[in-house]
């Protein structure tokens, strides 16, 4: 869709004229099918490559259209948001040395971008499934790239929707969010692998890419982190289902599916039920302008783009997607593996993609009609399986049960290599990219391993926010360096420039927080304080407003089995004049706020809701850090 200005259907016209158009393409499609007018004997891979871009703080960066100018490489274009970049490879013929030749291209394009993002204010791209340091405030409708495609696609999916976009995930921690655009997709980056099939093995191969799908998914995983949040092992897959999702009650009362989906069974007559099956189920969300008209096309011996069930197929987001596409008036198919996250390493995505490409050439003839042997829903499962629990799953595979290490090890990495040696790889080439793989396996470290235990080590030490920008920046240059992830280190946290991990409040405020209603018993405020040694309490009212705040030391001597005390409710003792600050105010703000008044904390709103609270505690905590580093020095 990102190659065809785009525009709203906003009429019945518009919508009829579309639909003949998809119509006329899909019957060129069967056209083509039955004449046997599609590339064959020869075998391509190519991949595109999702990037993150960060400021020097290694924060979001929205410098994508200075930094495309600046790289001037057309290889580069731009993404949803102004934080993100995309690469896209050139194919090269599956045989010999093609992934030493693929990480070559991508290494010698990402260096590019290097150069060029430092030239822009010290910029760096960064590759990862999800960006650590992505917070709310950055996923807003004036981040989204200022193209018209974009902006239609935004516009249109909300229409549809007909109110805010609404996220839930739940892992280790919960995340519950509302959104105004379609810019949280635009939190996801990946490693997009595409493998060329000939139309008699579609069927088959088709179906054996979603049969693999969890399994391999779980010893790639490398999302597990949203908003500071632990969610899922990959929390791409929930995440990129639920960000544009634009199902209302209506169409989930008809069962409607999402967008984004893993699909609903398997192809068993035709590939052109997957086509057909998406044509049935989702209706055109936008247009554009169709001069070509497909069958008459082919039917002159010119093959056809088929723009228009290409756009369609464009707003619709398998995790393996069907492609169609020409070159040179030769037609190819093509299955696109979207689920690979981006990052860890170069070397770590292009060992994921030797193990795709292997497993599925190397399918064995008893998997053909699997239909017969295997429930859709058991791959399905595992792949929702292995987006929660990545390496540590556990699998439905043909009937028994098995972990998801035995099967990579035991079956699947063996039938990569075996189909990567009838498409003529080296073995050397082979061998020393499933290795990167089985050191995973050996030392139980995928990328959502390395975060999740670096993320919790430094937790001990530092703010949430400060371990997001920790893990970020060692991200970077362990990926500067090329080391699979497998062999990076733990982090060992030293503190540099005190003065900017403590400057803004958002970076040190407490907010995991406790709240008292305001016409709770007083009794209760003072043992939650007691229960969780903490000195202040914010008072809520009904509308879920902060309207006051509790002292501890405004408590203390009080006799709660008095009379006079035992039904006392918290509205009558809690201080009505307390101080309010934003996230981004300054560390300077809040200290002077503290030192020159008789208040012990201040309290941190964002958008009129509660999300953080700043004590005296607080303070003389950051000031005896700041003391021993300066000391240190």
């Amino acid at each position: 869709m990102g190659s065809q200005s785009v525009i709203a259907i906003k009429t019945q016209k518009d919508r009829k004229d579309f639909i003949k158009n998809v119509l006329n393409d899909l019957e060129a499609f069967q056209y083509m099918l039955e004449h046997n007018l599609f590339e064959k004997g020869i075998v391509r891979v190519g991949a595109e490559q999702e990037i993150c871009i960060v400021d020097k703080d290694y924060r979001p960066s929205t410098k994508a259209l200075e930094i495309l100018k600046e790289i001037n490489d057309t290889h580069y274009t731009t993404e949803l948001a102004l934080f993100n970049l995309e690469i896209n490879l050139d194919p090269f013929e599956l045989k010999k040395n093609c992934f030493t030749e693929l990480e070559n291209q991508l290494t010698t394009l990402l260096e590019k971008g290097y150069k060029a993002s430092e030239t822009i204010e010290n910029n760096k791209l960064i590759l990862t499934g999800i960006l650590p340091t992505l917070r709310k405030k950055d996923l807003v409708f004036k981040n989204i790239t200022p193209f018209k495609r974009y902006k239609t696609l935004n516009n249109v999916m909300k229409k549809i929707k007909g109110k805010d976009f609404k996220l839930y995930m739940q892992g280790v921690d919960e995340l519950i969010v509302k959104h105004k655009s379609i810019l949280f997709e635009a939190c996801n980056t990946s490693f997009q692998v595409h493998l060329q099939i000939s139309p008699e093995e579609a069927i088959d191969k088709y179906n054996w890419s979603q049969a693999i799908a969890g399994p391999l998914l779980s010893i790639m995983t490398n999302s597990p982190l949203l908003l500071g949040k632990e969610l899922w092992s990959e929390t791409r897959i929930a995440l990129f289902q639920q960000s544009v999702d634009l199902r209302n009650k209506g169409h989930i009362s008809r069962e409607q599916k999402s967008r984004v989906s893993f699909g609903t069974d398997w192809v068993k007559t035709s590939i052109l039920e997957l086509l057909t099956d998406d044509i049935s189920r989702y209706e055109p969300i936008v247009t554009s302008q169709f001069q070509e008209d497909s069958l008459q096309m082919v039917k002159a011996g010119i093959i056809p783009k088929l723009k228009a069930l290409n756009l369609h197929n464009g707003t619709l987001y398998k995790w393996n997607r069907l492609c169609y596409g020409v070159s040179e008036n030769v037609a190819h198919l093509r299955i696109e593996n979207r689920y690979i996250p981006a990052g860890p390493s170069v070397k770590d995505e292009i060992a994921n993609a030797l193990l795709w490409i292997g497993v599925m050439q190397g399918m064995p003839k008893q998997y053909e009609k699997i239909w017969n042997k295997m429930p859709f829903y058991d791959a399905k499962g595992n792949f929702i399986n292995a987006s929660r629990t990545g390496i540590n799953s556990y699998f439905s595979w043909f009937g028994k049960g098995i972990s998801a290490k035995k099967l990579l090890e035991h079956i699947l990495i063996p039938i990569a290599k075996e189909g990567l040696l009838k498409c003529n790889v080296y073995e050397a080439e082979i061998d020393y990219y499933l290795n990167i793989i089985q050191k995973r396996i050996d030392t139980s470290t995928t990328g959502s391993k390395w975060l999740i235990r670096n993320k919790r080590k430094l937790r001990k030490e530092v703010s949430m926010y400060e371990a997001n920008v920790i893990l970020t920046e060692h991200t970077y240059k362990n990926q500067k360096l090329n080391i699979p992830v497998a062999e990076w280190s733990s982090i060992d946290f030293h503190q540099n420039d005190i003065d900017k991990k403590y400057d803004k409040v958002y970076k040190i405020m407490t907010t995991a927080l406790f709240v008292v209603n305001e016409n709770d018993v007083l009794q209760l405020a003072f043992k939650i304080m007691e229960w969780k040694n903490i000195h202040h309490i914010p008072v809520i009212n009904s509308k879920n407003v902060v309207i006051g705040v509790i002292e501890k030391r405004n408590l203390e001597g009080i006799d709660f089995t008095s009379n006079k005390f035992k039904n006392k409710i918290v509205k009558h003792f809690m201080n009505k004049n307390f101080n309010i600050v934003q996230p981004e105010a300054s560390y300077n703000k809040v200290k002077k706020m503290i030192t020159s008044s008789n208040d012990s904390c201040i309290i941190v709103i964002k958008d009129e809701k509660l999300v953080g609270i700043f004590t005296k505690s607080d303070l003389d905590s950051i000031e005896q850090i700041k003391k021993v580093h300066d000391n240190a020095i």
